[in-house]
């Protein structure tokens, strides 16, 4: 949330799909969507774990549905692009543990009767601030990360996309002036890279051509022109060289970056991972509503900006707490927001999940590029449905 202030600067980032620990949270997601595909009724809790040349698949899944998880793991690690040694971890040659057990009987008493599949805390943001109504630091993050995974994807005549590796990052710093971001300040894309990209006469720094190859190809397509100034600075690749990456260089796990799945730091979130997840679990299913509320309210002009939280214990169907905050935004009060939504909406497990048409097989792609701020038919929780219906209760 960026306040009135005369001068406030906001860093954000994003990750691409083959950072170790997205690899994980893809991994995980697709396990969830198997599952779902053949057991809408599966409850599932997957975590995963990748490491130099090993991947550890754990957690609790209850289901009459049958999945290789071995095979699931090493597709995903194909399809996100560690498909050669070149790249220190490879679909081929990877070790895949399967350590997944059962549910507990005592979580599956309460879930069954339509209860929180665990307790917590989850929140849901919008802001006017985008055309998504989402922060615009980790609109821009998000952008410059699927950028990055575009041009090493890419085929032809020049492209610097083949000397690229799988693994990559982006962060941006914005400066804010009362409230209003002007400028960029600081510009960073760090991309896993072949030694073609070297520079000759020091290979342990990349060369100043591929630098500026890369800021060309990827952050000037993408920041806006307006944030760029003479007091812009791109960093490509700062330590040098990023030729060792991926889960050869760095362990990956589930639900490591939430900040990335969420508002990139702009708003709370509750803590909980999201992806490996059945819509049960409130963490994931929760604080989709949550955001579904929050841009329905924004979308509407209800307000500028609005944080919603919500509370559930674990086995209870109405959640414990329900708070509204348009940080004095709101056209109407935050009470009658709350009183509002609360009548129009079933806030139940059950009804989040009926509202959002939860039981499908569509999270794996929810697993990059964040889950919030997306127009893909997948992404239940980013339609603005709710606005005629808000704006005739509360004119």
């Amino acid at each position: 949330m960026v306040r009135n202030e005369e001068q406030r600067f906001v860093t954000t980032e994003s990750v691409t799909e083959g950072h170790p620990d997205k690899l994980a949270d893809q991994i995980s997601d697709k396990v969830l969507d198997e599952i779902i595909r053949e057991d809408r009724t599966g409850r599932v809790a997957c975590e995963t774990y990748v490491t130099h040349g090993l991947i550890i698949v754990g957690g609790e899944i209850t289901t009459t549905a049958w999945a290789d998880i071995a095979d699931i793991a090493r597709s995903t690690v194909k399809d996100v692009g560690y498909n050669s040694p070149k790249y220190g971890f490879d679909y081929h040659t990877c070790a895949v543990l399967n350590a997944v057990g059962r549910q507990s009987p005592d979580i599956a008493q309460g879930v069954d009767r339509g209860g929180a599949g665990d307790q917590g805390v989850m929140y849901g943001y919008a802001t006017d601030e985008t055309d998504e109504l989402m922060p615009l630091p980790i609109v821009i993050a998000h952008k410059l990360t699927e950028q990055l995974a575009k041009v090493r994807k890419e085929v032809s005549p020049n492209n610097i996309g083949p000397f690229l590796g799988p693994d990559g990052k982006a962060q941006i710093t914005l400066r804010y002036e009362k409230g209003r971001a002007v400028e960029a300040t600081d510009v960073v894309i760090s991309t896993q890279h072949t030694e073609e990209l070297l520079d000759e006469k020091d290979p342990s720094q990349m060369s100043d051509e591929a630098r500026q190859r890369i800021i060309d190809a990827i952050a000037l397509p993408i920041v806006p022109d307006y944030l760029i100034t003479d007091n812009t600075h791109f960093h490509v690749n700062p330590t040098g060289k990023f030729i060792i990456g991926g889960p050869q260089s760095d362990t990956g796990m589930t639900g490591r970056k939430l900040e990335v799945d969420t508002y990139g730091g702009m708003a709370p979130h509750g803590g909980g991972a999201f992806s490996g997840k059945d819509p049960t679990k409130v963490d994931r299913s929760a604080t989709y509503m949550m955001r579904y509320l929050a841009k329905n309210i924004v979308a509407a002009g209800l307000a500028q900006e609005c944080l919603i939280q919500a509370a559930y214990i674990i086995g209870e169907i109405k959640p414990v707490s329900f708070t509204i905050d348009t940080f004095g935004t709101g056209k109407v009060n935050d009470e009658l927001l709350e009183k509002t939504i609360v009548k129009l909406v079933d806030l139940s497990p059950r009804g989040i999940i009926e509202k959002l048409d939860l039981l499908r097989p569509i999270y794996q792609k929810t697993a990059s590029y964040g889950h919030f701020g997306r127009n893909e038919p997948e992404f239940t929780w980013e339609k603005t449905d709710l606005v005629e219906l808000l704006q005739k209760k509360l004119g």
